[in-house]
């Protein structure tokens, strides 16, 4: 970790909201590095070469922010700011301030007694406070959001604060969602059978992980978890239509051949003129097309294009074309597709990434609001010992404050607007981020605060816009500011059995405040859980030390042993134990049930492991074993899914027997 840090450098980071010392996943204390610290405080604002310049550097950013007098954002929940008061300096006097709505009605704020009172209940929305303070012009973006998030009305009228109660959906990646009718990977229309299917056995929900663009030429990099942008689609799952080739099944999801697919097929396809479209749409082709001629990796482009300045000549007229022309499609291609699911009484459930790629269109176009010489990643904890590098640059909380978190809000909205159900992935990261300062090792990074309040009410704002129930992915270690926050604002979490197991005997049951789940795309399908595939991957890969093997299946079978128990199972018997796992899960307390799709015929094989590279793992690009066409058809699956919709229902069940273990 390097020398520790002196008294005035921890001062320093206290006050940028840069932890000096934490709990890593190991239960270990860390105090974090002194070269760490001043790496992450530069990355801030401080201006200082190294330690001793911390305090010249914290003298510097107190005199900065004392004299903005306003906060740079402020709150009113339910329309209200705490006490009628907007925050100011104390014993600065205020002579005037006004209010600009987001639907430009100005109201005049009351400053009679040296301070800003606002008489008026907001309505919900984005507004503009300006104010003349200390003889000085301050603004301040206002957020006035409900204080719980949208959740679906009820027949009497009310409202349910995670979503209809009892209900069930299946999860699945969409482009290993094939049929007979697929080419490389699945599209919307693949993605509409599949609900038409779930509808008609009484689900209520279909999910799929990310929808956002990736990078999809040679160096192909197809996690949907590092997506060139927040703001746009990913044109593999357009249905292309007549030019639609079928290629039967395949061994691998090849993102490369899908887009030269996709590109064939949108050659002859009319551009829609630049003037009708949105300028933020324009400018992402234009990135691409960019990127086409001067190299994908933005950062290594001359200037001024490095700071976002284009001229036509940059620009591949073809590439940008095609952009342009895909992302009009997928657009709508994808109201069609929520039309469709819509009238089969069928929400679609999405995920927003918690990063971007670092050579994306997002942290191009947005360069000021990340922190380019860091990366997100977690402490070593007891899966990833090392600690975890997930590649993509943080944003920087102040900078994403002074735009009134317009970004965040943005790519909240982009898949909110799709979504009758939003999954924020790591929703930790609205509290606290762990950077690692490039080049350093996993183990050397610390945690940045965020301004909590201020990011779930714009995620709370964004929800009710687009009534979208909200899901956060709070798995792992779990701040308890996060957990309280959740609670109070009504945003669902996230049970997964595999890893309740591990906790207790018997097996806690998932309550009323958290979607239930065997596991996700990041642990193995329940089959290979029960087996302990992923086991002997993880060594295979160097992610599990030999010397840990025994212990790790040990723990392993504990679990499996008191999972099989809790519901009544055979641990011997895999057929039995999934279809008592989805009866128990489906007779708890959870609102929502959502089983991943491939547990249903026990796929062993998980989609991804974290922390092996693509050169080790095909991560992202295994395809269903089976097609789509199969599984609708099969017995076995459909009386599983029956056995979960009874559950759901409160019927009764197949049989009574509960076998022991």
């Amino acid at each position: 970790m390097g020398s520790g840090p002196g008294p005035d450098l921890r001062t320093l980071a206290r006050y940028l909201g840069v932890a000096t010392t934490y709990e890593d996943g190991l239960g270990r204390r860390v105090q974090v590095g002194a070269e760490t610290l001043v790496r992450v405080c530069r990355s801030l604002g401080a201006e200082m070469g190294n330690e001793a310049g911390a305090a010249t550097a914290l003298a510097g950013i107190r005199a900065e922010r004392s004299a903005e007098h306003l906060a740079p954002v402020v709150i009113a929940w339910d329309g209200c700011l705490t006490g009628s008061r907007v925050p100011t300096t104390p014993g600065v006097a205020v002579a005037r301030a006004a209010m600009t709505l987001e639907d430009g009605t100005v109201l005049e704020m009351d400053t009679g007694d040296g301070s800003i009172r606002c008489h008026h209940v907001l309505p919900p929305g984005r507004h503009r406070l300006e104010a003349h303070i200390g003889g000085h012009e301050a603004t301040a973006h206002v957020i006035s959001a409900p204080s719980r998030t949208w959740s679906a009305p009820t027949e009497a009228g009310g409202h349910r604060d995670n979503g209809p109660d009892r209900a069930w959906g299946l999860a699945a990646q969409l482009p290993a969602l094939r049929s007979s009718r697929s080419r490389s990977v699945a599209d919307l229309t693949d993605l509409e059978a599949f609900g038409d299917w779930v509808a008609d056995r009484g689900g209520r929900l279909v999910t799929v992980l990310p929808l956002l663009p990736t990078f999809n030429e040679l160096p192909a990099e197809p996690s949907p978890y590092s997506p060139v942008s927040r703001l746009f689609w990913s044109e593999l799952i357009l249905d292309l239509g007549v030019d639609n080739r079928p290629v039967g099944p395949v061994d691998r999801l090849d993102v490369v051949r899908a887009a030269g697919e996709v590109r064939s097929a949108l050659v002859t396809r009319a551009t829609p003129p630049e003037d009708t479209l949105d300028p933020e749409l324009v400018s992402y082709a234009r990135f691409r097309g960019a990127q086409r001629r001067l190299g994908r990796d933005w950062r290594d482009w001359p200037e001024p294009q490095r700071s976002g300045v284009l001229d036509d000549d940059d620009i591949d007229p073809e590439e940008y074309r095609f952009h342009l022309t895909a992302q009009v499609l997928v657009r709508d291609q994808l109201a069609d597709t929520l039309d469709h699911l819509g009238r089969a009484g069928l929400d679609l459930g999405l995920d927003l990434a918690v990063g971007v790629h670092p050579e994306g269109y997002d942290a191009w176009s947005r360069s000021g609001l990340f922190a380019h010489d860091m990366s997100v990643g977690a402490p070593p904890d007891a899966g990833f010992p090392s600690g975890q590098g997930w590649g993509f640059p943080p944003l920087l909380p102040r900078a994403s404050r002074a735009e009134g978190h317009t970004y965040f809000g943005a790519s909240v909205a982009h898949q909110a607007s799709r979504a009758g159900v939003l999954r924020l992935d790591h929703i930790m990261s609205l509290t606290r981020l762990y950077w690692i300062p490039e080049g350093m090792g996993l183990d050397e990074g610390t945690y940045v605060n965020y301004p909590l309040n201020e990011m779930l009410a714009v995620l709370s704002l964004e929800s009710h816009r687009n009534s979208c129930r909200i899901i956060g992915e709070d798995l792992g270690t779990v701040p308890a500011d996060i957990e309280t926050a959740m609670s109070r604002h009504a945003v669902a979490g996230m049970y997964l059995a595999e890893f309740a197991a591990g906790s207790a005997e018997p097996v806690p049951a998932p309550g009323p405040d958290r979607v239930a789940m065997i596991g996700t795309h990041d642990t193995p399908p329940l089959a290979g859980w029960v087996a302990g595939t992923d086991i002997d991957e993880r060594i295979r890969l160097g992610l599990l030390a030999a010397g840990d093997e025994s212990a790790e299946r040990r723990s392993r079978a504990r679990a499996v042993t008191a999972l099989a128990r809790t519901v009544g199972a055979r641990r011997d018997d895999p057929e039995s134990f999934l279809e008592k796992v989805l009866d128990w899960l489906g007779r708890s307390h959870s609102p929502l049930v959502v089983p991943w799709l491939e547990d249903l015929w026990g796929e062993e094989c998980p989609v991804n492991i974290p922390g092996s590279g693509s050169a080790a793992r095909p991560n992202w690009q295994r395809p269903m074993r089976r097609l789509l066409d199969e599984i609708t058809v099969d017995p076995r699956v459909s009386e599983r899914v029956a056995t979960l919709d009874r559950a759901r229902r409160g019927e009764p069940g197949r049989t009574a027997d509960t076998a022991g273990v």
